[in-house]
């Protein structure tokens, strides 16, 4: 991920101040334990100030609004009692060439500030602390203790204290040539190494992007440079320094991550706020999609296990259970030749009632024929009652297999992070778990109605262009199937395999043709286990003839009145428009 470096803080900051200064404080909402964001209002707009302290993450930015639901942070309170209400009339950074800045707050501009938030971008040790007037510290996001840290602990009631300088040297745009040669080579090694140890303020993504623009290689050793290179690369750093001087940007988009001095940019960028909003969003939420997707897959991995070995246990009991009319009939044919029992004996051979075929049977030498005939009733009437107690229990462990399976078949078809929609599906997928009591999940809150309607289908159009919704979870195949469906539409779904809800929407008097039949029912396949798999039979009927079961878990349907078509996942090249 790339680093939110002094660069990137001196663009957002003249960005800020342009178009956020003053603004009053209307709320502060904590998204997560490294992030706040704070609502800003000016007179001409409205907006959320995100910012974070993540050891990988840390930033400042306007982003996006927060989500509806409760916010339980005591941190993101705390600063709502004090900075409520309250102007944002400042933001300025601490030193020159350091990435820490000082928010402040008063009541009204033009007067002087009651509190100070402190943001600190500092890798691993970034931080967040709010001071009152006299700069002792009110509040931290996280607090170090002595035992932590005993050159700068950071505890409330205490004064705060600015981070260590840099030892660095200071970038200046009046420094020569040959001075800044002499510092960048005065000890050999690669030139992105050097560059690094040598000043402040620059980071591994703006000198590679430097280098690049510069063409020289950045492995490249100080002592092999060509003055040239040296040229060309010194251009390039005091044009880095006149645009962090006069404060003109040029942000954009680059193959690697983003740039605000205008280097390597494929895409250009209007808005600095959104690059960065959209950047690191995208960049956390991947993050998290492979954790999640990790995180349910080896659950749903060790459950199946377990109910499958749990299933093959009760088929054995089933199968011996099979044996009971044997030991019923054996007790029979050992009641009616109680005169051929002898003392001692450990068998006896009959003949068969029906078949007259000789039938060995096993006795305990200790007991008598009759009783070893009521020893063979008790064990059938002991079987037959175990077939009786074992069949439900089977279905019920069969069924939550059946249920599981299309938990995994939905997870298996979200397979990597494209859009926020999929990070949403996994965290759907992962709340039903929950809600099954499958996942237990301290932190979990649930969905409020408003934010439960956000639904995000996968979206297809047909050859004659009718419109296709794929459910990509159990909850959006529910939605799909008894709320979004309508008498005109086709439902769909692969025969007897976990796989998604597929919906065809048809307009009254509107008939689909067999081509389009087709391709919804390759959409079908693709959507379900049988991906992989050159034919899948898909059944499709009028979603009036979908049932969801009483009690039945979520995704779960039985149809009928159906009909089946071949899908064919492998002759599919899609681009979803979800």
């Amino acid at each position: 991920m790339q680093t939110f470096d002094f660069t990137t803080l001196t663009a957002v900051c003249s960005d800020i101040r342009a178009h956020w200064l003053p603004s009053r404080v209307e709320q502060v909402y904590q998204r997560n334990s490294y992030t706040i964001a704070v609502a800003l209002r000016t007179l001409k707009q409205r907006g959320w100030l995100e910012i974070s302290w993540h050891p990988q993450a840390a930033r400042l930015h306007i982003g996006e609004p927060p989500p509806r639901t409760p916010d339980t942070f005591t941190f993101s309170q705390q600063l709502v009692h004090q900075l409520g209400s309250l102007a944002l009339v400042g933001l300025e950074a601490i030193a020159p060439w350091e990435r820490v800045v000082d928010l402040q707050f008063a009541r009204r501009p033009g007067e002087s500030a009651l509190y100070h938030l402190y943001v600190e971008i500092m890798g691993k040790y970034s931080n967040v602390i709010l001071t009152d007037a006299n700069n002792s510290i009110i509040t931290v996001a996280h607090q170090v203790k002595q035992q932590q840290s005993s050159v700068r602990p950071i505890l409330t009631g205490q004064p705060y204290e600015t981070p260590p300088s840099l030892t660095a040297a200071t970038p200046s745009l009046s420094e020569s040539q040959e001075r800044w040669q002499e510092r960048v080579s005065l000890v050999p090694g690669a030139i992105k190494r050097q560059l690094l140890k040598t000043h402040r303020g620059v980071s591994p993504s703006l000198i590679q992007s430097m280098l690049m623009v510069s063409e020289i290689n950045p492995e490249s050793s100080t002592q092999t440079l060509k003055l040239d290179d040296w040229q060309r690369l010194f251009d390039h750093w005091q044009e880095w320094l006149q645009k962090v001087e006069s404060e003109k940007f040029e942000p954009g988009w680059t193959q690697e991550g983003y740039t605000v001095v205008g280097w390597g940019v494929h895409k250009s960028a209007k808005d600095i706020q959104e690059l960065l909003n959209r950047y690191y969003t995208d960049q956390l939420n991947q993050q998290i999609f492979s954790q999640l997707r990790h995180q349910l897959s080896q659950k749903l991995n060790n459950l199946l296990e377990k109910l499958r070995v749990k299933a093959a246990t009760f088929k054995q009991r089933l199968q011996q259970s099979e044996k009971a009319d044997e030991y019923r009939q054996n007790a029979d044919l050992l009641m009616a030749h109680l005169h051929e029992w002898q003392v001692g004996m450990t068998e006896i051979v009959i003949p068969d009632f029906e078949t007259s075929e000789p039938v060995k049977i096993a006795l305990q030498p200790d007991k008598n024929a009759v009783q070893n005939a009521q020893n063979l009733y008790k064990q059938h009437q002991k079987l037959k009652r175990a077939r009786i107690a074992v069949e439900p229990l089977l279905a019920e462990v069969n069924a939550e297999i059946e249920y599981l399976e299309q938990v995994e078949a939905a997870i298996s078809q979200i397979e990597n992070y494209n859009t926020a929609e999929d990070l949403q599906a996994l965290e759907e997928i992962r709340e039903e778990l929950i809600q099954q009591r499958y996942f237990e999940d301290s932190e979990y809150r649930r969905r409020s109605p408003t934010e439960a309607a956000s639904i995000n289908f996968y979206h297809y159009r047909t050859p004659s262009g009718f419109e296709v919704l794929i459910g990509r979870n159990n909850r959006q195949n529910d939605q799909l199937s008894f709320r979004v469906a309508n008498d005109y539409d086709l439902w769909f779904h692969a025969q007897e395999i976990p796989g998604s809800h597929v919906l065809l929407r048809l307009e009254a008097g509107r008939v689909p043709e067999e081509a389009d039949l087709q391709y919804v029912a390759n959409l079908t396949a693709y959507y379900s286990r049988g991906r992989q798999s050159e034919q899948v039979p898909v059944v499709y009927t009028q979603p009036k003839y979908v049932y969801k079961p009483k009690g039945a878990k979520p995704g779960i349907a039985i149809y009928k009145q159906e009909r089946i078509i071949w899908g064919q996942p492998q002759s599919l090249v899609l681009n979803p428009k979800s």
